[in-house]
């Protein structure tokens, strides 16, 4: 088997040699032969040319001299890393340059082998294992990262969907979240209920427009808001209004509105008052216009 330079077409499993040295290269392309003839080398002698040579291929492997011209030692790793990070490095080492070969495996490289000393089997297991771990720490990165989004997800959605705080044994709240489609993302609807001190129980459900976790984090920020007015004392257009100011201030652009609709059931639980705002007639605008309207309740709701 030919090495070959780089512009070459090569055939994966591609193997991509950074070494200033022929006979050196000469020694790694007998033993790709005599350990994986399926194997091809794309050959470069520094990192320059490497560089140069990952724009136009995409190697399984890094086999990396620590002695080039324009690098040395854990620097070369380093610089390769850089922009190969994704490619897993096997380092070429001298007889008396164990320990650096060692360093080189804590800084990122896979494995290392000693020029002279490497038989052709271990040669071909070093190579596909050190494929095989970086594969295996990307893997291993996905899923962390995967876990960490899904962990961010939850939390905003016990933001979204909280526990009713309700008392009284007249009114049973029943609520049942479910995406208007398969895989959705995370959304901006959310809800509350609360029981304010005179037996009044006020119901809220709003919607951020757009899916993902800035519209849920503003979604959020709405609820909790919502909660704390009503608390306080705050109802009515008042409350709309405190709610359009977070929106303004949390929302990450424009084009993002939201509408709610709350309910305010009397103590009696005989009437009920209902409020709209930033409905669609509103032309996809912070809630400004709002709309009020008193109807009769069941003692018992749901």
């Amino acid at each position: 088997m030919d090495a070959h330079r780089p512009g070459e077409v090569a055939h994966a499993p591609l193997l991509l040699l950074i070494e200033d040295d022929a006979g050196d290269a000469l020694l790694v392309e007998e033993l790709v032969a005599d350990s994986a003839p399926d194997m091809k080398v794309v050959w470069v002698q520094s990192l320059a040319e490497a560089r140069d040579a990952l724009t136009t291929t995409d190697p399984d492997c890094l086999l990396l001299d620590l002695h080039l011209p324009d690098a040395h030692g854990l620097e070369a790793v380093a610089r390769v890393q850089e922009y190969a990070e994704n490619v897993p490095i096997v380092v070429l080492t001298g007889l008396a340059e164990e320990q650096t070969g060692l360093a080189a495996v804590a800084v990122g490289a896979q494995d290392y082998l000693v020029k002279g000393r490497v038989e052709p089997e271990l040669f071909g297991r070093a190579v596909r294992y050190a494929i095989q771990r970086k594969q295996a720490e990307q893997h291993a990165a996905a899923l962390q990262a995967s876990e960490l989004h899904a962990q961010e997800n939850a939390r905003l959605e016990r933001g979204l969907l909280p526990s009713p705080l309700v008392s009284t044994n007249d009114v049973e709240v029943v609520a049942r979240y479910r995406p208007g489609r398969a895989a959705a993302l995370l959304g901006g609807d959310f809800y509350d209920v609360v029981q304010t001190a005179d037996g009044a129980v006020h119901a809220l459900i709003g919607d951020v427009s757009g899916h993902g976790p800035d519209e849920a984090a503003v979604g959020v920020a709405l609820r909790i808001a919502w909660r704390t007015l009503v608390l306080a004392g705050i109802v009515g257009e008042l409350q709309m209004q405190k709610l359009e100011e977070i929106l303004l201030a949390e929302r990450a652009a424009d084009r993002v509105f939201a509408t709610v609709t709350t309910m305010v059931m009397a103590p009696d639980r005989v009437a009920v008052s209902v409020m709209r705002a930033g409905t669609p007639d509103c032309s996809c605008v912070p809630g400004t216009r709002s709309s009020g309207s008193k109807h009769p309740a069941a003692p018992h709701s749901g």
